[in-house]
């Protein structure tokens, strides 16, 4: 039942993750960097703070009790996330939200799920899969196929990509933004960056360790504390905001589009509104990341099924959202086989986890 759960927690945090962008498609008349930072600041300013106020009593005591040496590689990785962060806005814009989330989450599950395990092999840490664990026993076996499938999906999508181009070369595009070249480059550079955000997780884990341990002492035999990690990700999307702000605004300048915040010819208020509601949505997968985690345990399993999730639902949005509209029906039927692929991953590291 606790697995079950977990994997629950994780698919709403992908729903969530996999369906932000929307709302920014009903932004109008604004530059991208303007409705970026505008959402970004619910997902990395407003928003964090609120969710840790209200599951974590004294929430800022934690931070401020904390080895400054964690809070600082806890904001690094925030700081590094947040160039992931920016260039997958950037990826999805190029390629569409189907093949840019694919591309770039998958790239973001498989460094954010092996690299900290490779980590916890020469750093043992109680309560930490190794990649030892994970090579030794069924269950991380299987957890390991799991990725490796989830791996040949997001391949088997990036085809689709390609095949997309070429239907569409000459063409009118479905997405008149998509440029498969320069989304490639993007998108890779933004799957890697965006690891970091596991590696955050793991270098503020103390932080979440104390109020769970705060949570445990007066609430006895009820299991882990579902909302731990909330006081990490307020540090983390400290770095967040520091780059995604600085980036936007330097945008803001040359592209010289201060003005539309204040634009009155534009649907200003519908603007923000949608906005939020688009940064809002984005905070949520780590908010029910963090739940599915507590059950699922601190480990690969999570994020492998957190990343495949929003693949699973962001290639499922490009459907809905006809971004593969005029292609061949091979290509319709490639994309269908990639994401049924993610979906058997999904599987495979469920049943994976119900072994351990």
């Amino acid at each position: 039942m606790t697995a079950i759960l977990g994997i629950i927690f994780h698919f709403l945090g992908g729903f969530a993750s996999g369906s932000f962008y929307i709302p920014y498609k009903k932004v109008k008349g604004w530059a991208w960097e303007s409705y970026w930072i505008v959402g970004g600041l619910c997902s990395w300013l407003i928003v964090p703070p609120l969710a840790a106020y209200l599951t974590i009593p004294n929430f800022g005591s934690i931070i401020s009790g904390e080895a400054g040496n964690t809070i600082f590689w806890t904001y690094l990785m925030g700081l590094l996330w947040g160039i992931g962060g920016l260039t997958y806005g950037l990826g999805v814009r190029y390629l569409g939200v189907s093949l840019g989330s694919s591309i770039i989450l998958g790239l973001c599950s498989v460094f954010g799920s092996i690299i900290p395990s490779v980590y916890y092999d020469f750093v043992p840490t109680a309560g930490k899969d190794t990649i030892t664990d994970l090579m030794t026993t069924n269950w991380g076996q299987m957890v390991l196929l799991g990725l490796l499938v989830c791996v040949v999906g997001i391949v088997i999508c990036g085809k689709a990509g390609g095949m997309k181009d070429k239907d569409l070369d000459g063409a009118e595009k479905a997405n008149d933004e998509f440029q498969i070249t320069k989304g490639l480059i993007v998108a890779v550079i933004s799957g890697v960056l965006s690891a970091c955000f596991s590696f955050g997780i793991e270098a503020g884990s103390n932080m979440s360790k104390v109020a769970n341990e705060i949570w445990v002492a007066q609430n006895p035999g009820q299991g882990e504390f579902l909302f731990r990690n909330n006081v990490v990700y307020v540090v983390i999307l400290w770095g967040g905001l520091t780059t995604n702000f600085i980036w936007c605004m330097y945008l803001n300048f040359t592209n010289k589009t201060f003005g539309d915040y204040t634009n009155s010819k534009t649907p200003l208020l519908k603007n923000y509104i949608f906005s939020a509601i688009a940064g809002t949505t984005w905070f949520l997968q780590f908010f029910f990341y963090g739940m599915g985690e507590s059950k699922l345990g601190n480990g690969p399993s999570s994020w492998i099924l957190h990343m495949a999730f929003i693949i699973l639902v962001a290639n499922s949005w490009g459907l809905v959202l006809k971004e593969w509209k005029g292609v061949s029906k091979k290509t319709l039927t490639t994309i269908v086989a990639g994401i049924l692929t993610i979906i058997l991953s999904v599987l495979i590291v469920g049943y994976g986890n119900s072994l351990k």
